[in-house]
């Protein structure tokens, strides 16, 4: 067993960052039977913040892929296993270094063992998800079972009635869980999620083992219609069962909701109930700003840096920053405080094909206009890639949401969770304008500031959105303002 365990090695879903618990595999770039090298990267995993590809941290070939493409894995499940010694014998010997259901766990799955970024959890607290057939009922490992299902085949010990019964046991077991009265099990993620969408723990039947309460079950609670154990099961089917129609003819397509945009949805629900919005409007003539774009894309300074009217709204919003700082905070809920910030980290909404994502720039405010373009163009070109860090998304003060590019006027835009205020930068149009008193087409544009009325109030709101239309309005006091 200890020869066996120590030729293949396995490598476990990472946690790649700010505490996610599980990731969903894009993709393989390696197969069964591939050599693979110390640093290699063998899978591209998509976790609720960002895309990231996963490096193998040893040497050997390829014995096992543990999970198919677009399979969600809990952090800390083994998702691929490497044989570091292909020479020393036939690679049927691996399932051995696999403890079956009903086995005790090995030492090193006892602690918590490096991975990637952090640390993954302990066994027990990362199977959430029901799998089809018990080892012990069946007479093979977990891992085989698990294989053999991807392989589209049975394991050769596996009865063919035995995997049955399996998810009908779950339901029965789960909800005596929580005795009435003791405090529900749940992971901290999840009593996050429960509180940001004010669903009681107590209220919840738990479907995890041992009573845990899982996100799923929160969601079901949340939905009151929904069966506990139904979503789970779906969510573990291979990618077969995704957004495909089941005939040309079909009225109805469902697309899992999971990912940046299963995230983006639950911020954007926390931050709606929670943060009491405010939205003001103001449509400027930015006729001026507009003929400094141009005069710009043709300065020696900003050569080959992107310069659009996009910049120019974030330089005009730094600089009301500056003369409005009181705008720039947070609320602290647990300490009852306002936390006013010496820095600006600028967010910017950015549509990927995986859903809206906002990344910042960090001490935006200490940027020079070549500097601040540069910023941008890396910041949208990385959001596009699929690229974006956990660490790029985090920490943000104030957001700009660009809705002109789509040609919207305005709108009215929620909050990103933490931050303070958005502007909404709408289309810029020619419209007829009174300028030195005469009826001329000037470049018109609609700016719409929300913003949380806890932190402020009507006459500052109002001042910093006029100061940013102002700055739009007549460029020169980028000058003279800053």
């Amino acid at each position: 067993m200890t020869a066996n365990t120590q030729r293949f090695r396995e490598f476990k879903m990472p946690d790649v960052g700010e505490g996610l618990t599980e990731a969903e595999i894009l993709k393989w770039y390696v197969n069964v039977g591939d050599t693979v090298a110390d640093g290699q990267v063998v899978c591209e995993v998509e976790t609720a913040k960002a895309a990231v590809e996963l490096p193998i941290p040893f040497d050997g070939v390829v014995h096992e892929l543990r999970f198919g493409e677009g399979t969600t894995v809990d952090v800390g499940q083994v998702i691929i296993s490497v044989d570091t010694q292909p020479g020393a014998g036939p690679a049927e010997e691996a399932p051995a270094a696999a403890p079956a259901a009903t086995e005790e766990p090995e030492p090193e799955q006892q602690g918590r063992q490096a991975v990637l970024v952090g640390y993954g959890a302990a066994p027990s607290s990362t199977k959430r998800r029901p799998r089809k057939a018990p080892a012990a009922a069946t007479g093979t490992t977990v891992a085989a079972a698990i294989q053999a299902e991807l392989n589209g085949h049975a394991a050769a010990p596996v009865a063919p009635a035995a995997p049955e019964p399996a998810p009908a046991a779950v339901p029965v077991t789960a909800a005596p869980a929580s005795p009435v009265g003791a405090r529900p099990l749940a992971k901290p993620p999840v009593r996050k999620l429960a509180k940001d969408l004010g669903v009681d723990l107590t209220a919840v039947v738990p479907t995890g083992p041992g009573g845990v309460v899982t996100r799923e079950d929160v969601h079901a609670a949340l939905t009151a219609g929904s069966q506990a154990v139904a979503e789970p099961a779906a969510e573990a089917v291979a990618p077969a069962a995704v957004a495909a129609p089941v005939a040309s003819g079909a009225r109805e397509t469902r697309i899992p909701v999971k990912g940046v945009r299963k995230v983006t949805a639950q911020a954007m629900v926390a931050s709606a109930f929670t943060a009491p919005h405010v939205t003001e409007f103001v449509t400027v003539d930015v006729t001026r700003t507009m003929k400094l774009v141009q005069k710009l894309k043709a300065d020696p300074d900003m050569a080959g840096l992107r310069v659009n009217p996009l910049l120019l709204v974030a330089k005009a919003l730094l600089v009301a920053v500056k003369r409005n700082p009181d705008v720039n905070a947070a609320w602290d809920e647990a300490n009852q405080e306002i936390v006013l910030k010496h820095y600006v980290n600028l967010g910017i909404a950015a549509a990927t094909p995986r859903g809206l994502i906002v990344p910042n720039i960090k001490d935006a405010q200490e940027k020079a206009l070549p500097e601040l373009s540069r910023s941008l163009s890396d910041l949208v070109a990385t959001a596009r890639e699929g690229k974006t860090s956990p660490a790029d998304m985090s920490g943000g003060t104030i957001t700009i949401t660009n809705v002109g590019v789509f040609g919207v006027d305005t709108g009215t835009p929620i909050l990103n969770p933490g931050e303070s205020a958005i502007l909404a930068f709408g289309a810029v149009k020619l419209q007829p304008w009174v300028h030195k008193g005469k009826v001329k087409p000037r470049h018109v544009t609609t700016l719409a500031l929300s913003f949380d009325h806890r932190l402020i109030d009507g006459e500052l709101g109002s001042r910093f959105l006029a100061d940013i239309a102002a700055v739009l309005e007549d460029p020169k006091r980028l000058i003279t303002w800053a």
